[in-house]
This record gives C-alpha cells, structure tokens and sequence, in this order.
C-alpha cells in the first residue's frame, strides 16, 4: 500500500471520529434550544451561548485526542502490515513487523505475519536448493554420457575400450533414472498427508527380501549380516516402508568395509515397532547428522557417483508419513546406527 491510500485511510479515520463528534454536537445543541425555548433551563440569555462553545471546544480537542490515541494504537500498525504485504509481493521474505503492540487481535496478527514470512523464506530457500541441486544432478550424468558417447565415435577404439566406455554410458543412464524416479516419489510423498494401500504383512520377511535384492551389493565385499528378526506382523504400506529398508541397508553396505558385518534387528513393545540397521564404518560427523536427511545432501563427497543424495531424504519422508521417527547414532570411527520407530498400526 502506498503513501497515498495511507492518507486516504488516516482521511477516513479522522472523519468517521469527526463526523460522529459533529452529531453529538449537533443533536446538544438541538437539546439545548428546545429545552431554552420551554424555558426550562432558565439561563440568562447573555451567557446562553458559552455552554455551547465551551461543549464545541471541548467536542474538538476530544476528536483530537481520540484520533491520535486511536491512530497510534490501531492505524499505524496497520500501515505497518500494509507495508510488510507490500515488500512481501516485490519478494522480500525477510521483511518482518513489530510484535508488541498493545490490541492482542493486532499482535496475533503481526504474530501470524513473521510466522507466514518465515515459512515462506524457507520453501523459497528449498525451492531454491532443489532446483539447483536437480540441475547438478541431471547435468553430471549426462555430460558424461555425452563424454563417453563421442569417444565413442572414434573408430580406431579397441574393443576393450569400447566396451568400457558403453558400461559407463549405461551406468550413467542407470543414474539418471534411478535419480528421475526418486524425484517423482518424493515429490508425490511431499504432496501427500495420508500413506495409501495399507496392508498387513510381515514386516522381517520384507527386510530379509531386501538383504537378498541387494546381494550384488554386499557379496563382492564379503559382508556377512547379523540379523535378529523374529516374527513380526505390521499394518502398513509394503512398497513405501521396503523403500525405507533398501535405503538404510544399501546404504550400510556402502559405508561398510570390506569383510565386516552389519546388523538389524527388530524390537517390539505395546506402543511401537523399531527397526535398527548397524554398520561398522567409518560413522558420521555431528556436522553431517544436522543435514542427512537434507535433499541432494551427500556428507561423504567421495561416493558421490554412487547416490543422488535422496535416498535418506526419500526415508525421512516416509517414516514421517508413517507417524513414526528415524534416528542416528554415530561417531567417527564408530559405525552408525539407524533407528526406525513406527507406531503400531490397527486394520481398518
């Protein structure tokens, strides 16, 4: 809002007060004469008139008053959040209004406003991020499948380079599909409040099909598992929560080193159900425990090439779909220890 609809709205004030103060004043003085013709206010008719100014005078520095109590009190903060709406179009989330004003409805207000603002400095921050980060992501896979592509074009290549060059071509493609499809699911997960298809199933059969699905990745480096998953049924979504295990055990065989172990088991009490998965890695900096469950965010930039940072993002998502929790414990030189606490669901 500008100076001018300012003015207009002081304009509006300062006449609705004034305007009031005029019928009061009007209908006094209408009083007054009719009672002074009955002759009931027995005043001399000299001095008739001063009650009347006394009254106008006062009716006056009244409205004043009233109108720069009121106006400090109600219409500047007004023109404040006016203004604040008017910074936050032009794209200013910073933009904030004072919140010790006296009316409480106005100090909600202004409450509510810096609340509404810091949201929105936030998504625009993560919009932000993500489109940067889907850009990065997309750009390195297929500046490299267009690398390989036009070493391929030289026909003096031996068929072993050739060969390589292919595989890199294809596991670039890989990439960019398994980074497209986990695009797509989180963004759908981010678009949903309710876990759809629940059923009820047994919830160790499922991570025992993952640690299978997932041998081409842990048999090469002799990693052994030590599971301890006693029967256990669940109310839930299969296909979401089998994504939550393959994300936590793949990425325990990742950071696993070779020869070593990884455990999971499953505990249960009346309340809930939790999941741990535990390697012997070389753990995780407090540093990065505050940003693993970050969109694109990759602590270790060493294995880059083998995430697109969404898997934890992607678990984190769920898990919070699920009404249930994830966390870690983890120290450098430690290994780390997920742990996945999902409420008890009841069929419906």
């Amino acid at each position: 809002m500008n100076k001018k609809s300012h003015s207009k709205l002081w304009l509006l004030f300062v006449s609705l007060v004034f305007a009031t103060i005029l019928g009061v004043f009007i209908f006094i003085t209408f009083l007054w004469f009719t009672l002074y013709q009955l002759n009931v206010t027995g005043a001399d008719p000299k001095v008739r008139h001063i009650p009347l100014l006394v009254f106008a005078l006062g009716s006056i520095l009244l409205g004043t008053v009233i109108t720069a109590f009121v106006g400090k009190l109600i219409i500047r903060p007004i023109q404040n959040i006016s203004n604040a709406f008017d910074e936050l179009s032009r794209g200013n989330f910073e933009i904030k209004v004072p919140e010790n004003e006296r009316i409480a409805e106005i100090r909600e207000m202004a409450e509510r406003f810096n609340a509404m603002t810091y949201d929105l400095s936030h998504i625009e921050t993560l919009r932000s991020d993500f489109v940067a980060g889907v850009s990065h992501e997309f750009k390195t896979p297929i500046a490299a499948i267009e690398g390989y592509a036009t070493l391929l074009q030289n026909h003096n290549l031996s068929p072993e380079k050739q060969e390589h060059y292919v595989e890199k071509i294809l596991d670039n493609s890989r990439r960019l599909s398994s980074l497209s499809g986990d695009i797509l699911m989180l963004s759908k997960l981010e678009n949903q409040e309710m876990v759809p298809g629940k059923t009820e199933y047994r919830l160790d059969e499922q991570i025992r099909k993952c640690i299978l699905m997932l041998e081409n990745r842990w048999a090469p480096k002799n990693i052994e598992f030590d599971m301890e998953l006693p029967r256990q049924t669940y109310y839930g979504s299969a296909p979401l929560l089998q994504q939550v295990w393959s994300n936590l055990i793949d990425n325990a065989i990742k950071h696993s080193p070779p020869g070593s172990s990884i455990r999971i088991a499953i505990r249960e009490n009346p309340e809930a159900i939790a999941v741990t998965v535990s390697d012997d890695g070389d753990g995780i900096t407090e540093e990065v425990q505050k940003h693993m469950f970050e969109k694109f965010y990759q602590g270790d930039k060493s294995r880059e090439a083998e995430g697109n940072g969404l898997g934890l993002a992607l678990v984190k998502r769920i898990v919070d779909l699920c009404k249930g929790a994830i966390r870690v414990e983890s120290s450098p030189g430690a290994g780390a220890t997920f742990t996945v606490t999902l409420p008890k669901g009841k069929p419906e």
